[in-house]
């Protein structure tokens, strides 16, 4: 579920009571009764050619997503996997969010009162649904991330084959900045992008913007924000499409890098770093190495983990040992077991587990204090075993109300992996290098046109290929004659 940027523009410092009063209003307001009409809808559907579309509407709210949303979509995505007249299924967002995330202010009234608390555990029960059944469409199905993607968005979109990041993708599981745990399956997804990015995203709330979105495998593919109409069109004009003819329609419009782009973030030495630091399984253990690196005399590095830590002093402490809980058990699980697992995470914060949910969104949102909030247990070395128990474990009376996830019918049992079309994974890369450079050198203009042709071109592999070899390999020679040694990955 999301937290941040909705949030935001949900409440005031007149107070929960206050902000959930307009949200109910607005609810009222935007619901699809007879008096609506079809542009008030928080969500519209439209039939293009071969394309059938969700038009998330909710510009003012940043998209937000609500229960009544969730509602609309289900039995429309049913029809559509089940109508011969539709052939993808596209994903957007009206203005300048796809989606921000779901209706925190909402979920969180509902789950401070007894009578009520059935409702926020609903919520997330139907949003975590959608985020299956959006996995296992039997229809091709594209996302267009051309804004704002957090939290319930990054759920919408993080298991479609065609994920479109443009230079306005703004990409983040904010949860832990207000006392709650990234979800929505992303510790399945995030535990298995390159190295430790994910542990990181999950820890940190940090976001990514524009091509690094697509560049650390959370989009498929990079277009200009200006070019998604005429994607869209050409994407409704094909006939019996195939994967690889919406793949190839979608590459036609990438966008090159500008001369003057900056790198990403999390490239290099930092890259490096990071996934030294974030490789344990205690968040202590990530503090102690991060503390170590503020002192490297890389200065990039140096600011890089002082402020790292910065940024984890702020979060809470149980989401944090939460939220690294989650994403190492997620690595070994299915889709549907992660999400039925945060399912259990998100029952246990709606039933008391921690108060730092409520503190959280209380001085972030509400009080909108720029210091740290009230959280509790205060220290990371006060975050017991037992508390974090509460969150996963079978006998913990905090989960003793979490349903159980029940996917519909009508979705595919072969599903397809979300990576296929996206940039090859680090892991892969390495085994083709080490395949090809392990008993002798290769010159790195070779392996660049072996991996152009063995991913048929696709726009992005050149540079991910020299990014993760100059990382890992040894590489040496003037540009254009560069040789590759392999190294034994420790």
């Amino acid at each position: 579920m999301s937290m941040l940027a909705t949030a935001l523009t949900r409440m005031s410092r007149n107070g929960v009571s206050a902000a959930i009063a307009r949200t109910s209003a607005v609810a009222a307001h935007m619901s699809t009764s007879a008096q609506a009409t079809p542009l008030e809808q928080p969500v519209l559907f439209e039939s293009n050619g071969a394309t059938r579309t969700y038009v998330l509407n909710r510009a003012s709210k940043l998209n937000a997503l609500s229960g009544d949303m969730l509602k609309l979509m289900r039995p429309q995505l049913e029809q559509w996997s089940k109508s011969d007249l539709c052939k993808i299924i596209v994903g957007t967002g009206i203005g300048r969010a796809f989606c921000a995330g779901g209706d925190v202010a909402t979920v969180l009234q509902h789950s401070l009162h007894d009578a009520t608390r059935s409702k926020a555990i609903e919520f997330f029960k139907d949003e975590f649904e959608m985020d299956y059944i959006l996995s296992a469409l039997p229809k091709p199905y594209v996302t267009i991330l051309d804004g704002i993607t957090m939290g319930g968005g990054v759920g919408l979109a993080i298991s479609a084959l065609f994920r479109v990041a443009t230079e306005k993708s703004v990409f983040a599981m904010p949860e832990t900045k207000i006392g709650y745990c990234p979800d929505v399956g992303a510790s399945f997804f995030l535990s298995r992008i390159d190295g430790e990015i994910g542990t990181y995203l999950a820890l940190t709330s940090e976001t990514l913007a524009g091509r690094e979105v697509f560049e650390l495998g959370f989009a498929t593919h990079f277009v200009s924000s200006r070019t998604v109409p005429n994607l869209l069109t050409r994407l409704s004009d094909l006939e019996d499409p195939t994967f690889a003819m919406i793949d190839r329609t979608i590459e036609d419009h990438h966008a090159k890098r500008l001369p003057d782009e900056p790198v990403g973030k999390l490239t290099g030495r930092t890259r490096q770093a990071l996934d030294m630091a974030f490789r344990h399984d205690t968040v202590e253990e990530i503090v102690e190495d991060l503390t170590k690196l503020a002192s490297s005399s890389d200065d990039s590095v140096a600011k890089w983990a002082s402020e790292t830590l910065e940024t984890l002093h702020m979060r809470s402490p149980t989401s944090l040992k939460v939220a690294l809980e989650a994403i190492r058990r997620g690595k070994e699980m299915t889709l549907l077991q992660a999400l039925q697992m945060e399912m259990g995470i998100a029952t246990a914060y709606c039933s008391g587990a921690s108060t730092d949910f409520t503190a959280g969104i209380t001085a972030v949102l509400v009080d909108k204090t720029r210091g740290r909030p009230s959280w509790s247990p205060d220290q990371l070395n006060n975050v017991s075993d037992a508390i974090v128990g509460r969150f996963f474990e079978r006998d913990s009376s905090y989960l003793s109300a979490m349903p159980t996830l029940t996917p519909p019918d009508f979705i595919s049992n072969s599903k397809q992996d979300p990576m296929k079309f996206a940039l090859p994974s680090e892991d892969v890369i390495l085994q083709i290098v080490q395949s090809k450079a392990r008993k002798d050198s290769i010159s790195l203009s070779d392996l660049l046109a072996h991996f152009d042709t063995l991913y048929s071109g696709k726009h992005g592999v050149a540079e991910k290929v020299v990014e993760v070899v100059k990382r890992n390999c040894d590489v040496i020679g003037n540009q254009g004659l560069e040789v590759v040694n392999y190294k034994e990955q420790l």
